[in-house]
C-alpha cells in the first residue's frame, strides 16, 4: 500500500505544484517590467590574488561623524576642511570636527526615493583654482559653490538639452588647474540616480561631457559608455579616466597633444564595480568599489550579464531596495599605478567598517572613504596599512 500512497501523493503534490505555477508564471509574463536589459559580455573576473588577494586592511579605518552626516559619496579638502555633498541634498563643510550645512541646491522635504529629485543629490564634489568648490547635483546639474559665502551659481542646468539628449544623471567632474575646462559624466538620459540599479542591470549607455567655463559650452566627447560613473584628469592633463561601472573597466579620452580626441582601454576587466577615481600621492589613482566579482566564488552580475530573463523576472517581483539587499556587501579600494597596473588593494569582506565605498580621497597621510549608503565618513592612517 506504502507505494500506492507514494505514488498518490507524488501525483497530488506535482498537480498542486502545476496549479500553482501556471498561475504565478502567467501573472510574472503578465506583470510590467521596469528595465529592458541586454545581454552584456564581461570576461571572467580577474583572480583574487597577489595584490588583489583579499585582505581585512579596510577594517582598520575609522568611522568619524557616525550618524552626523548620510551618504557622503564624495570629498574634498580645502588646507584641513572638508567638503563633501550628502544624501538629504546638502554640501556640507566639518571643519575642527564641526559639521556646518553650507549649501543646498533642492529643497525639502527628503528621506524617500520619491523626495529625491526635488531634494537634490550631490555626488561629485571638487576644488577649483580659487577655492571654490563644483559640485555635480545628479538632479539638477553643475554648480559653483562658495565655501566661505554658500551662494550658489548654476553652471549646467539638467533642463538644458545637450545634442538632443537629456541630462538625467549627473555623476563625477573633474576640473582642470586653470578651471577653465570641466570634465563630467551623465550616467543615464534615461534613469535618474535613484534607479542606478534598473541603470547597472539594464546596461544601457551614456557619455563623457565637457563645460567651458568661458564659453559656457557643452559637448559630448564620448557616447556609448555603460553607467560611465567617476571622472579623473591625469597629473599631466593629457586624458581624462572615465570609470564604466557596468563593464568594470576604465577608459581613457585624450584632450590634449597628439592622441588628442582619441579613446582607448585604461584598465579593462576590473576585480568590483568602479565608483569614483582620484588622484593618489604616488601619481596613480585610487578606486574605489562598492561591490566585488569573486573569482574563485560566485558573482552575481556576472551570472546575471548574459542572462536577461532572469533580470526581466527579479524586477517584475522585487523593488530595488530588495534586490539592493540581497547583493553581498563587499567593499575594496584599489591603488592603480600611472599606467593602470594594480599597487595595492585594501578589503572589508562584508563591509563590517566600510560599507557601499564610493570614493577613496587621499589628503595628508590618510585615506578619506566616502559612501553613498553609510552615515559616517571613514578615515584610513596610510602609515598603518
Amino acid at each position: 500500500g506504502s507505494t500506492y500512497s507514494t505514488k498518490v501523493f507524488r501525483v497530488t503534490f506535482l498537480t498542486l505544484a502545476a496549479s500553482l505555477a501556471v498561475p504565478l508564471l502567467g501573472v510574472t509574463v503578465l506583470l510590467d517590467c521596469p528595465i529592458d536589459p541586454q545581454p552584456i559580455s564581461l570576461k571572467e573576473p580577474p583572480l583574487l590574488t597577489g595584490v588583489l588577494e583579499p585582505n581585512i586592511k579596510l577594517r582598520k579605518a575609522e568611522r568619524l561623524w557616525e550618524n552626523q552626516l548620510y551618504g557622503p559619496e564624495s570629498i574634498v579638502n580645502i588646507g584641513d576642511v572638508l567638503f563633501t555633498g550628502t544624501a538629504d541634498g546638502k554640501i556640507i563643510k566639518i571643519e575642527d570636527g564641526e559639521i556646518q550645512t553650507i549649501a543646498r541646491i533642492g529643497h525639502g522635504p527628503c528621506g524617500t526615493r520619491e523626495d529625491e529629485p526635488t531634494c537634490g543629490r550631490p555626488l561629485g564634489i571638487r576644488v577649483g583654482p580659487n577655492n571654490t568648490l563644483f559640485v555635480a547635483d545628479a538632479y539638477y546639474g553643475l554648480y559653483e559653490v562658495d565655501p566661505g559665502t554658500g551662494e550658489m551659481k548654476m553652471l549646467v542646468s539638467t533642463k538644458t538639452f545637450i545634442e538632443g539628449q537629456k541630462l538625467s544623471f549627473l555623476n563625477d567632474l573633474t576640473v582642470t588647474r586653470d578651471g577653465r575646462k570641466i570634465y563630467f559624466t551623465d550616467s543615464s538620459s534615461k534613469w535618474q540616480r535613484r534607479d542606478y540599479l534598473f541603470l547597472i542591470m539594464e546596461g544601457t549607455d551614456d557619455g563623457l561631457l565637457e563645460y567651458d567655463t568661458v564659453t559656457k559650452e557643452v559637448k559630448v566627447l564620448m557616447v556609448g559608455l555603460r553607467f560611465p560613473n567617476g571622472v579623473q584628469l591625469s597629473p599631466a592633463e593629457d586624458f581624462v579616466l572615465v570609470q564604466e561601472t557596468t563593464m568594470a573597466r576604465i577608459r581613457r579620452y585624450y584632450v590634449s597633444g597628439l592622441m588628442k580626441g582619441g579613446a582607448d582601454m585604461f584598465v579593462e576587466n576590473m576585480p568590483g564595480l568602479p565608483d569614483n577615481i582620484r588622484l593618489s600621492s604616488s601619481g596613480g589613482y585610487w578606486v574605489a568599489m562598492s561591490a566585488v566579482r569573486h573569482n574563485p566564488g560566485f558573482s552575481l552580475l556576472d551570472f546575471l550579464s548574459e542572462k536577461p530573463w532572469i533580470k526581466r523576472m527579479i524586477f517584475k517581483l522585487l523593488s530595488q531596495e530588495t534586490v539592493t539587499n540581497f547583493v553581498p556587501k563587499y567593499s575594496l579600494v584599489v591603488e592603480l599605478t600611472e599606467t593602470g597596473s594594480y599597487r595595492r588593494s585594501f578589503h572589508d569582506p562584508n563591509g563590517v567598517m566600510v560599507a557601499y565605498v564610493s570614493e577613496a580621497h587621499e589628503h595628508n597621510g590618510y585615506l578619506y572613504l566616502g559612501s553613498f549608503r553609510s552615515p559616517y565618513i571613514c578615515r584610513l592612517n596610510l602609515q598603518h596599512v
